[in-house]
């Protein structure tokens, strides 16, 4: 006879073709619980959610954002007209001593709604309000081959590809055929500067031509 014990924790299949149950831990508690109650104690808990749900949650206020795009193509409307009226004082106080403290602010704000990069060449009006930029190879104009079934990103599975929420995005905007323009290639030396000041300088410069144009 074998002096060999059965490990409790390891099930037996029976001869009879009924379906192995794997046992549990001693008295019922499994694995899973043990290993909870054997942490370090502290007055830190974690969400009570799965790791993916958590992840999705880094995307809420980004999609919430393209689901009122609309509402927020009017808001920058409005915002770009009144820093187009702010440019004699942009230009007096001089556009590059105020580069910073703007920057500061455009970055934390869009970086909350948007997610962005501040590649400097903010395109949200063209694209449904879903930074290109947050595309894991920022593709500036339509999605990759490998966008999922689900519409999720081949790099990033947890996240929905950035160009199948700028489509949606852009279906419910005044505008939104804008999305079907060709961007250009991002010019890197535009990186971490301010998009608003320089749309801003760049329209008054316009602005600035038609009145020169039509004095003349």
């Amino acid at each position: 006879m074998s002096d060999t014990q059965p490990n409790p924790t390891t099930a037996t299949a029976p001869s009879n073709g009924t379906p192995v149950v794997p046992l549990t831990a001693s008295g019922g508690v499994t694995q899973a619980t043990q290993v909870k109650k054997a942490a370090p104690k502290s007055d830190y808990k974690p969400a009570d959610v799965s790791p993916q749900r958590r992840v999705q949650r880094s995307y809420s206020v980004r999609l919430w954002a393209i689901r009122h795009s609309r509402l927020l193509e009017w808001f920058y409307a409005r915002f770009a007209d009144m820093f187009l009226m702010l440019h004699p004082l942009w230009k007096g106080i001089g556009y590059g001593r105020v580069e910073a403290p703007v920057k500061f602010v455009e970055k934390r704000v869009k970086g909350f709604m948007f997610d962005c990069r501040m590649c400097g060449q903010c395109v949200l009006s063209s694209t449904g309000m879903s930074c290109p930029m947050n595309c894991p190879k920022q593709l500036r104009n339509g999605p990759c081959g490998g966008v999922r079934a689900n519409g999720n990103c081949e790099v990033e599975p947890d996240m929905p590809c950035v160009w199948v929420k700028g489509w949606e995005g852009s279906r419910q905007m005044v505008k939104g055929d804008a999305i079907l323009t060709v961007q250009k290639p991002v010019d890197q030396s535009l990186r971490e500067t301010s998009a608003w000041l320089r749309v801003t300088a760049q329209a008054a410069a316009v602005k600035e031509a038609a009145k020169a144009g039509a004095a003349t």
